[in-house]
């Protein structure tokens, strides 16, 4: 006879998060844009360091994380106090979800919000509410109607994911202003570092005791397979956070590899022009054929069909052209496209098959 299981709530409610497509059946030559991934691949510097740390494998990591937090908060003055590494900001969202929500409590998140939000959301037991947004924006309004007494995060990506698209500071000020008491504001960064001159929503998490960043090393600096992320808050907060965080929970090799990712400063210049350049020449040559975007302030566009139908034959024919992109039917979008920005070449590749299957 089989033990019947004592299974805790929200969790038989998960359905799991699905990530990009990584390969076409076929064509091991196939280039990936599905995943929001730097094309030009970490800093050499970054590669360096982690192959100098493959003889130290043997070794546990830091415990405290003390040298890459000390340089994270000297490069985006803040306080090292309040800064928790995790294993990817998909674990300190998890955190934040395990800490402030349960059974009963509500977790806000915008209609085409990153998928871990409900996911961590169910996860703790809380129940996830998605709010819509207003043409792919976030709309503060509909964010503030939708809260409750049982209100306890409120997840906003700013610049957000898939959109591209971001929340005035003025609104995000709003919001955190007239929030429920006992409610925490994440705003995630994963996409800050692209957007010149942005601080990630630092600045009100200075300002207030009610807003939490969270930040990563996979995008801009090209770690996603390291998984290495971190957040910054309140000091209350963060010292709860830090009670579920694991010893070990950052290896070794993601450390040392962050660390120098983030001091070779030049590089991550050269990936932030690239970027700009490119995406800005992307948006516009697909806009020429009738495939429109909103401003994308990230490292991907999100481009509109018709309808669904014309969506699905236009993935068809990249994949066909060995195109590897992002359909987005589970965040709402079914008749969009997200495509990550790549280099030269491959944006290219990308406007003349999009542009082959416009001419029909």
């Amino acid at each position: 006879m089989t033990t019947k299981l004592n299974i805790q709530p929200g969790i038989m409610g998960v359905k799991p998060y699905v990530g990009g497509v990584s390969k076409i059946e076929g064509n091991a030559n196939a280039i990936k844009l599905s995943s929001n991934e730097n094309p030009l691949g970490p800093s050499p510097k970054a590669i360096a360091a982690y192959q100098a740390e493959a003889g130290h494998l043997h070794r546990y990591p830091s415990e405290s994380h003390a040298g890459l937090r000390e340089l994270i908060a000297a490069t985006y003055k803040l306080d090292v106090d309040r800064i928790l590494m995790g294993c990817g900001s998909d674990e300190i969202i998890s955190f934040l979800c395990r800490a402030f929500a349960g059974e009963g409590d509500e977790v806000l998140y915008t209609e085409h919000g990153f998928g871990m939000y409900q996911i961590s959301a169910r996860l703790s037991g809380a129940t996830p509410v998605s709010v819509p947004e207003k043409n792919r924006v976030t709309d503060v309004d509909a964010l503030l109607g939708a809260c409750t007494e049982n209100t306890r995060l409120i997840f906003l990506a700013n610049p957000n994911n898939p959109t591209g698209t971001m929340t005035p500071d003025a609104e995000i000020a709003r919001l955190a202003d007239n929030m429920p008491e006992g409610c925490l504001l994440v705003l995630d960064g994963a996409y800050a570092d692209f957007v010149y001159g942005f601080d990630g929503g630092a600045g009100f998490v200075e300002a207030r005791d009610n807003v939490v960043m969270t930040r990563t090393f996979s995008k801009i600096f090209g770690l996603g397979g390291l998984r290495i992320g971190w957040g910054y808050g309140p000091k209350d907060v963060m010292e709860v956070l830090s009670r579920l965080r694991g010893p070990f929970n950052v290896s070794s090799a993601a450390l040392v590899t962050a660390k120098a990712a983030l001091e070779d400063t030049e590089y991550t210049e050269h990936c932030r022009a690239e970027n700009e350049k490119w995406r800005g020449w992307l948006a516009a040559e697909l806009e020429k054929i009738g495939l429109p975007s909103d401003p994308s302030f990230a490292n991907f566009i999100l481009i509109r069909f018709k309808d669904e139908e014309e969506a699905l034959a236009a993935n068809a024919h990249m994949n066909e052209n060995g195109l590897i992109v992002r359909m987005v039917a589970n965040y709402n979008l079914p008749h969009a496209m997200r495509i990550t920005i790549g280099d030269e070449q491959s944006c290219r590749q990308v406007v003349a098959a999009l542009t082959e299957f416009k001419a029909g």
